[in-house]
């Protein structure tokens, strides 16, 4: 079974403006809400693909309520902890071809609902994967990924990663199976610049051998990604399009790789469908769907370095 971690949960509230005036009242010309989160946008997309995950985390209030009716309606699994405090609301803009956003304070997590929350992961089973994704509550430690990929590993569960700054450094302590970090990310986490390929290779290699973690996938936006681990060390171009939608275009690239590898056990064909699958939810207005992504495979093009 998989399972999806959301740690900071949100409601995005999409906004659509030809202009956005600071200091006057803006009238938007659309919008609309969804379930938002990292690990929440992994099980949408694996939904999309044909394959059914457990949602887990925290939510909280009216706002929790709309995210678990948001997922029931889509038939997604969940099984959250309820908090005292109302999940946040993040505030999406999209005006003049740039997107703003203003993201909202997180609940605070109480050692007793974190307990609850362990409590949960300490009932799955061998041969289980759980992606941990995202963003950490304030009030939470920056090393509950790594106690939770400690944990995950010592039952024999397959635990997937995607989060950054200091809860990754922390975490990749664990050696997680799989780690898709961008180019930004690699070069903080280390705490030095990444100036081309060969700078990401390197660092990459150091995550696969001395962390020993099985798969690293580097995103690097339109220039594609690299992937050194299991499969070898590849770059993986991008396709071409036009980006409309960047929001969940990482977590779409993480349920991509996990959907190929879990019916081919290829990490070069898992890293192209990763690939493919980012550039399909950037080139939409929402999450892709498998027949978007498979439409753009043909142009992800893969090369040994």
């Amino acid at each position: 079974m998989i399972y999806t971690v959301t740690l900071n949960p949100a409601i995005d509230y999409v906004v659509s403006l030809e202009a956005f005036y600071t200091g006057k009242v803006n009238r938007s010309q659309s919008d609309y809400k969804e379930a938002g989160g990292k690990g929440i946008n992994v099980s949408r997309v694996l939904d999309r693909f044909g394959i059914p995950s457990t949602a887990l985390g925290f939510v909280g209030g009216f706002t929790g309520k709309f995210i678990k009716d948001y997922l029931t309606e889509m038939e997604i699994e969940h099984d959250f902890v309820s908090l005292k405090q109302d999940t946040r609301i993040n505030v999406k803009l999209k005006a003049e071809a740039e997107e703003s956003e203003v993201n909202g304070v997180s609940p605070t997590i109480e050692e007793e609902e974190y307990q609850a929350f362990l409590s949960k992961l300490e009932q799955l089973k061998q041969g289980d994967i759980v992606i941990l994704a995202g963003s950490l509550p304030s009030s939470l430690s920056t090393n509950v990924y790594q106690e939770m990929v400690a944990m995950l590993k010592q039952k024999g569960i397959i635990a997937i990663l995607d989060t950054s700054g200091a809860p990754l450094a922390e975490a990749i302590k664990a050696s997680p199976t799989f780690i898709k970090p961008n180019h930004h990310e690699l070069a903080e986490l280390f705490e030095t610049e990444v100036k081309d390929d060969q700078d990401v290779v390197r660092l990459a290699k150091q995550l696969h051998q001395e962390q020993q973690i099985d798969h690293v996938l580097v995103s690097m936006a339109k220039a594609g990604a690299i992937y050194v681990g299991a499969g070898g060390v590849l770059k993986l171009s991008a396709p071409k399009g036009t980006a409309v939608h960047s929001v969940g275009a990482g977590d779409s690239a993480v349920a991509g790789f996990i959907y190929s590898w879990q019916t081919s056990k290829n990490a070069e064909e898992a890293a192209k469908y990763a690939v493919a699958a980012g550039s399909a939810t950037a080139f939409s207005k929402t999450l892709c769907t498998k027949e978007e992504v498979e439409a753009l495979l043909p142009q992800v093009n893969v090369t040994d370095i």
